[in-house]
């Protein structure tokens, strides 16, 4: 009677410690601008947002980003796409491996554009500090329709920009950098949206 007893209070006990258990998908993406440990904080606070979210880990230099997921809460590749760029970065290569094997790749941010289209190549002065400046500033210009890639040096301060001038133009470029916090050789950013950058970004403005 005591055994049967025993081995009820065991099964009571080892149930729900194996129900309580938790399974986790594991997700990889390769991410543009982390330039610094602020530019790291950052993207792991932003990612804090989802409940539950293990194992969080962030290469500077690689812009390596992994972290496991509970695979109840079927987290997609789309919706960290996304959280990565509400963060201030560029997600480029990513994969997300299920807790049953199976891999799930990342889509490109922006799709190609035509391989016929003629694109200009032209560049301009634009204020920044780092590797957060980095990626706020290519983000910016890469977002209009039209441009096919951009770079920006922080060293020289020249934003580089390939676009079909056929669609844009560098003041449309220039206009949408400033709007996201960062003086340009033409146009200046809103003193609210320069305020609001992280200490980091505080570049020297620009006076005109």
């Amino acid at each position: 009677m005591k055994k049967a007893m025993l081995l009820i209070i065991t099964i009571l006990l080892v149930v729900p410690t194996l129900q309580a258990q938790k399974t986790y998908d594991h997700f990889e993406v390769q991410v543009d601008g982390l330039g610094c440990p602020f530019c790291a904080y950052g993207l792991e606070k932003k990612f804090k947002e989802f409940k539950g979210i293990k194992k969080v880990a962030i290469d500077i230099e690689t812009g390596d980003f992994s972290f496991n997921y509970p695979t109840e809460k079927a987290l997609t590749l789309e919706a960290v796409k996304q959280q990565v760029v509400k963060a201030g970065y560029t997600p480029n290569e990513g994969k997300v491996t299920r807790y049953d094997g199976t891999v799930e790749l990342l889509e490109p941010i922006k799709e190609a554009m035509a391989t016929d289209a003629k694109l200009t190549v032209a560049s301009t002065f634009v204020a920044g500090n780092c590797g957060m400046c980095e990626a706020r500033i290519v983000k910016a210009a890469t977002d209009i329709v039209g441009v096919a890639n951009a770079s920006w040096n922080k060293d020289t301060k020249i934003l580089e920009v390939n676009y079909n001038k056929k669609t844009t133009n560098m003041d449309v470029v220039e206009k949408a950098v400033a709007k996201a916090g960062h003086d340009t050789k033409h146009h200046k950013a809103s003193d609210g949206t320069y305020n609001e950058l992280p200490g980091c970004c505080a570049y020297e403005r620009v006076d005109y």
